[in-house]
């Protein structure tokens, strides 16, 4: 028999609670001053994608976009696991934001002169979320031996990345940083997968909410991004090729969040692998997501520039491959969540690249009102269907 003190929860009671707790839980408002600091790294990508839009430019730049979003997703999982208005966790983020500050500042030249300032707090940055980690499994809320797993992948991707810029420059540091991205991506997802089970109670709503507030700024950035391209000499036509634009952002808002979002919280909150299918639908194949949302962004400020002119091959890629790979992402997502693969979606995306295979002769702003018209037919699509299901 089980005595409780009077006023004392017992067992189940206590369970019960952080169940509930879990259920309520939203992102804190040191997490939200988080994300906006991140999110300015993430566009400063744009910046290093723009100045270079080759093979290879597209290639550095994602490897940038993807350590710095590793990092990010890094600490969405160790918030998940912390309490929100605990002390500790509060200062750490700040002191995190501080840092992913400086690293933003290096991100145009990250792989040039400024190695050093992007490498050094990026690494603290990735060493407080281990500290955080460590501090949640005294608290009950990780398991240290999960933690373990990916903490040696970690430290090697950190010493490999210091390295590559302390030592090397050209292809030898894309290659070192390369490796360092792998193994670091490696430690969770491959190494340690089998301990990363029992990683940690996934407060679904939170999680859920982490990632699609930082598909909303990043869209929001994008078409800011956009916006000024026009803001010092606006005319009829730039002010019409930026409407466009924004149509285009929404279409893609309305995409993830119109169901799919939804549909995808409830699958992760039934999932009985809850860490792996958060890791894998979301710390993964959110990435495809984020680097469309920069590359559309990077062809259609382009686009208002000369919106009367054909774009260059390279934007227009940009442009209508940036759609095509968040479709893609957006699919791939929806397939790990929810068991099935959006052939409509896919369709799209395939449009959205042949859009750009026939449109060399074609004005910026007529290309831009094609992939509207791409999308808002998806859209319309996805509409008609549920309908049609729920008629049923």
């Amino acid at each position: 028999m089980i005595v409780v003190a009077e006023g004392e929860p017992g067992p189940e009671e206590s369970q019960a609670e952080e169940a509930e707790e879990a259920a309520e839980r939203r992102s804190a408002e040191v997490e939200l001053l988080w994300d906006l600091v991140f999110v300015f790294a993430v566009t400063r990508v744009t910046a290093l994608l723009a100045h270079d839009l080759t093979w290879a430019g597209f290639g550095r730049s994602m490897l940038v976009l993807a350590l710095i979003w590793w990092a990010w997703s890094a600490f969405a999982w160790v918030a998940n696991a912390q309490a929100p208005d605990a002390p500790s966790f509060r200062l750490t983020m700040l002191l995190a934001t501080v840092l992913v500050f400086i690293v933003a500042l290096a991100v145009p030249h990250a792989l040039g002169s400024k190695g050093l300032l992007f490498t050094l707090p990026y690494a603290g940055v990735r060493l407080l979320h281990l500290l955080l980690y460590v501090d949640a499994s005294r608290h009950g809320g990780a398991q240290l031996r999960a933690v373990a797993g990916f903490s040696g992948t970690v430290v090697i991707g950190i010493v490999l990345l210091i390295a590559g810029a302390a030592f090397a420059d050209g292809n030898t540091r894309v290659v070192l940083w390369v490796a360092a991205a792998a193994i670091d991506y490696a430690g969770p997802v491959w190494i340690s997968r089998d301990r990363l089970r029992s990683l940690q109670r996934v407060a679904v709503p939170h999680f859920a909410e982490r990632y699609g507030l930082f598909i909303i700024i990043c869209l929001g950035e994008s078409i800011v991004d956009v916006g000024t391209a026009a803001a010092n000499d606006p005319s009829a036509g730039s002010v019409t090729l930026v409407s466009i634009a924004l149509l285009i952002t929404i279409a893609l808002w309305w995409i993830y969040f119109d169901r799919a979002a939804g549909l995808a919280r409830e699958a992760l909150a039934r999932s009985r692998e809850p860490v792996l299918a958060a890791s894998d639908g979301y710390s993964l194949l959110h990435l495809p997501l984020v680097s469309g949302i920069l590359v559309f962004a990077v062809g259609a400020r382009e686009a208002v520039v000369g919106f009367d002119h054909p774009l260059a091959d390279a934007f227009r890629l940009a442009l209508c491959g940036g759609v095509a790979l968040y479709l893609a992402g957006h699919s791939a997502f929806l397939w790990r969540m929810l068991g099935s693969v959006k052939r409509s979606e896919l369709v799209a995306a395939v449009l959205a690249l042949a859009l750009f295979a026939v449109s060399g002769s074609i004005s910026a702003i007529v290309v831009c009102g094609l992939l509207l018209a791409d999308l808002v037919g998806l859209a319309l699509y996805w509409s008609l269907a549920a309908r049609e299901r729920n008629e049923r």
